[in-house]
């Protein structure tokens, strides 16, 4: 597509291109209740203040609704539907555009664009949804296959039931925090010795803290208990995509999750980037995700085969004294799912899903060691050291330490579509 000029300054490499439009919840110092906002270059719009001073009067079908803006999360404006949500985009970049058809709503009314445009330096950023329940999947077949190799060998690496099903397992929504939280180390049950023929655990702070790299995707379309969501329709019934660093204790978590999976290791925190980016605005970058060679269920098969988003991931990793180093760059088409395959199998039993659920991609990996997205994998379940600029070293994450997560799309400097920045910082445990 070519590249849409704005009259409003953005940025070369900005990732509120205008070809994006992300959509999230802030307050400003002058109004402390949260809105609904969208991103666009170093700034953010308010839509409260742009739908109440006649922003909208140009699209007839957003003024029946116009409420929605008002809202503390995006849960309204979503469960208006794909199509509601991508003629907003249009005409918010319709305003936005050098040439724009509408001068009069934003180009040449200063006292609007006073009122209604920040510099998203100055606004705080929210949760962008009130998330009712949150599924965690398992669709990086690298990662999946890494660890398996870890603690099970090469030969039963992946479970007979990997590449037919989504796997996934329950996680915690209200723990769940908008990037830029800080983390605390959870306390927890851990087993120091297992190779010791009486298995008794201890209790103390966690001492494999990790990273988990993933995407996540938020639903905007409910369905009836009992009525599962067909492959078909899956795609229309997804609202965006987040970044996403799904924490993990990973010593609590080998002494908890036999039998029954995850729980106590996952659960103390979840970070999402602060902008959801629709799904309209990354399909341009749809692409194959890695070769299933096993036939799938007639439930799961897609029509399309470029099923995956071609995002371009890093994870960075900074120690409060300052050192610094890149812990992975990788492609989100390291995915054996796609978001609507994983939507379809979490309801085929009839599962009823709510606007504001919350899927997660699971771990994204690459190949190599440099695209691994978890500690564990990149130094073997601690057998090695990531080496830091300044001399320190890592196996897994001390106090002070903070990840950031980037991801974008595209390679025109003036077209991206990005995320902007998934940050989480590490508190100490507390003494209990």
């Amino acid at each position: 597509m070519s590249t849409l000029r704005s009259w409003l300054s953005i940025p070369r490499g900005s990732h509120f291109s205008l070809a994006n439009i992300p959509f999230g919840i802030i307050s400003t110092a002058s109004s402390k209740t949260p809105r609904v906002a969208v991103a666009i270059g170093d700034h953010a719009l308010d839509l409260e203040v742009f739908a109440a001073n006649n922003g909208f009067s140009a699209l007839s079908t957003i003024q029946p609704h116009q409420a929605v803006f008002s809202q503390p999360t995006l849960n309204a404006f979503a469960a208006l539907g794909r199509p509601i949500h991508s003629v907003v985009r249009k005409y918010i970049q319709n305003v936005f555009v050098e040439d724009t058809p509408y001068p009069e709503v934003l180009k040449t009314n200063p006292s609007l664009q006073k009122q209604a445009i920040y510099p998203l330096k100055e606004v705080q950023t929210h949760l962008p949804f009130k998330i009712g329940d949150y599924a965690d999947f398992y669709a990086g077949l690298n990662h999946a296959y890494n660890v398996g190799v870890l603690f099970r060998g090469p030969a039963n690496a992946l479970q007979p039931n990997y590449k037919h099903l989504p796997v996934g397992y329950h996680g915690r929504a209200s723990s769940v925090v908008v990037s830029g939280t800080p983390i605390r180390r959870p306390n927890g049950q851990i087993l120091e010795n297992p190779a010791a023929e009486k298995k008794v655990p201890s209790f103390s702070p966690c001492r494999k803290l990790d990273i988990e790299l993933e995407l996540g995707a938020f639903v905007c379309k409910a369905n009836n208990m009992g009525e599962p969501i067909s492959i078909g329709e899956a795609e229309e019934s997804l609202f965006g995509v987040v970044l996403m660093n799904d924490w993990s204790a990973r010593d609590i978590q080998a002494w908890e999750y036999v039998p029954l999976g995850p729980f106590n290791a996952k659960n103390f925190g979840t970070t999402i980037s602060a902008w959801v980016v629709l799904a309209e605005s990354l399909e341009p970058f749809l692409a194959k995700g890695l070769e299933n060679d096993s036939e799938l269920l007639p439930y799961l098969r897609e029509e399309k085969t470029e099923n995956v988003y071609d995002i371009k991931l890093q994870v960075d990793l900074k120690t409060k004294s300052g050192n610094s180093a890149t812990l992975s760059k990788t492609s989100s088409r390291n995915l054996l799912w796609s978001f609507p395959q994983m939507l379809t199998h979490h309801s085929v039993t009839g599962c009823p899903m709510q606007v504001g659920d919350l899927l997660g991609s699971g771990t994204i990996s690459g190949l190599e060691p440099s695209e691994r997205g978890s500690l564990l994998e990149q130094n073997g379940n601690g057998k090695t050291s990531i080496k830091l600029t300044g001399g320190e070293e890592r196996k897994f994450l001390e106090d002070g330490d903070e990840i950031t997560i980037t991801g974008v799309c595209g390679s025109d400097e003036g077209a991206l579509v990005g995320f902007g920045e998934c940050v989480g910082r590490i508190e100490p445990a507390l003494k209990l």
